[in-house]
């Protein structure tokens, strides 16, 4: 099972300490979410993270990853290149794999996405982007999923129905997150980072929403966008 320490790790940018120092050790089974305002840390601590596991996790970035001129089907697909040869993937391209249809096209119907499922992913609206990245994610498979903000241009029920699905898939996970109200319901553990300091790290069922508000001082509520 694929675990995580840091000890007194640090991020820095052009000779600028991004990030800490953290400490931090994950645990099978445990969701954590990180929450505080953007540029904050959470992308830095979750790089962190995949540097020590890069090849064992299911990985769904902030920007996406996706290219724009194929399918929403070959975009799914790239979540397990790495267990194909190339010439498989090649001739998957012209001629996609009869067995990988089969898998993927539940994964896209629960995102309300298999009528697009050959549609160049360069066409759909941003909402639609962001769920067949996290059908990528789903499709992928390992012992635990990073997520750096899963969900932003989701609705709410959208993004309540994707956490759902990614954490049903991945009890092993780390997702950054700005909707405070997704934290406290998905969480085990809730780490909140200011200024590029962890300055909150406890089981979900300790905190509070006041709490978790405090770490967004420049806005009332996080927002989740339409």
């Amino acid at each position: 099972m694929t675990q995580v320490a840091l000890r007194e790790a640090v991020v820095t940018y052009n000779g600028h300490r991004a990030l800490g120092p953290v400490t931090l050790t994950t645990h099978p089974d445990e969701c954590i979410v990180l929450v505080g305002e953007s540029g904050a840390g959470k992308s830095s601590l979750l790089g962190l993270i995949r540097e020590q596991v890069r090849d064992r996790v299911a990985w769904l970035p902030q920007e996406l990853g996706l290219v724009p001129q194929l399918s929403v089907y070959h975009n799914t697909y790239m979540g397990r290149l790495n267990r194909y040869p190339a010439w498989r993937n090649v001739l998957n391209l012209a001629r996609p794999w009869r067995q990988a249809v089969s898998d993927i096209r539940p994964l896209l119907a629960s995102l309300g996405i298999d009528s697009e499922m050959w549609k160049p992913a360069g066409e759909l609206s941003g909402g639609q982007k962001q769920r067949v990245a996290v059908a990528r994610a789903l499709y992928q498979g390992a012992d635990m999923l990073l997520a750096d903000e899963p969900v932003s241009a989701l609705d709410k029920e959208w993004a309540d129905r994707v956490m759902q699905l990614l954490v049903s898939r991945y009890p092993t996970a780390v997702i950054a997150l700005h909707d405070i109200d997704l934290a406290l319901r998905y969480a085990h553990r809730i780490i909140g980072i200011r200024g590029g300091q962890v300055v909150m790290d406890a089981p979900t069922e300790r905190l509070t929403r006041d709490e978790l508000m405090a770490l967004y001082p420049s806005r009332s509520a996080p927002d989740v966008q339409s």
